[in-house]
This record gives C-alpha cells, structure tokens and sequence, in this order.
C-alpha cells in the first residue's frame, strides 16, 4: 500500500472518532441538563380523583412509564410498566417508597439517583393526570 492511501485512511478513522466523539459528548451534556432540571413536586393527593393514570418521563438515557392507582385520596399502587435504566436498576424499589409515604418526597436510591428521578417525575406525571379542577 502507498503512503498516501494509508495516511488517507488513517484521516479518515481520525474525522469519525471525532465526530461520533463529539456526538456522545453532546448527549452526555443534554443528558445532564434534563437530569439537573428535574424537579419533584408532589401532586395535592385531595384533587386527584380515583383511577389509575399512566405517566412517563425521558431523560435520554434513562425513561420510565407508569402506571398509578390512586383510591381515596391515597396511592395504593404504582406499577413500573417500563423503565430503560443502564444500570439503575436498583431504583425500582422507589415506587414502593411512594406508596409507604404518600408522597414523592422520598429519599433516593444511593448509586440509582438518576433513575430515581425518572421513575418520580413519571408518577408526578401520571398523578398530574389525575387532577380535578
């Protein structure tokens, strides 16, 4: 092989790491930015009106659906109908965490934040769902 073939192909791995590096780097950083803007606010539980309400939440690499029943005034149950993790799986306990509390101010699952923070922002959503005026 001639010199200028092999210095043009050695160009050409070089542009596509950069491009699919700088593609995952741009991911990353919008990935971040969703992850720090979550914000967990828990519905008035007196408005929302029984049934069960389906929710969900996507944060790039991580999304959760849900599905919440709410009777009374009170969550008797969340069912994790889907969640895309990597490798926050353990935050899954959290919907048990909810239902205990009433509430989706709770404690966060240590090395499982992220997908902590999916799984609460989907059952805001579906609780969300179920509000009266």
């Amino acid at each position: 092989m001639s010199r200028r073939i092999i210095i043009g192909v050695v160009s050409v791995i070089i542009v596509l790491l950069l491009v699919i590096g700088g593609s995952l780097l741009s991911t990353l950083k919008r990935y971040e930015k969703i992850i720090s803007d979550v914000v967990i606010e828990t519905p008035d539980l007196s408005r929302v009106s029984d049934g069960t309400y389906n929710g969900s939440f996507e944060a790039i690499l991580i999304s959760a659906d849900v599905s919440v029943t709410v009777k009374n005034h009170s969550i008797t149950g969340v069912d994790l109908v889907s969640h895309k993790n990597g490798r926050g799986a353990r935050a899954e306990v959290i919907t048990d965490k909810v239902v205990s509390a009433q509430s989706l101010e709770v404690d966060t699952i240590t090395g499982a934040t992220n997908s902590c923070l999916v799984i609460l922002k989907a059952i805001e959503n579906a609780l969300n769902a179920g509000l009266s005026n």
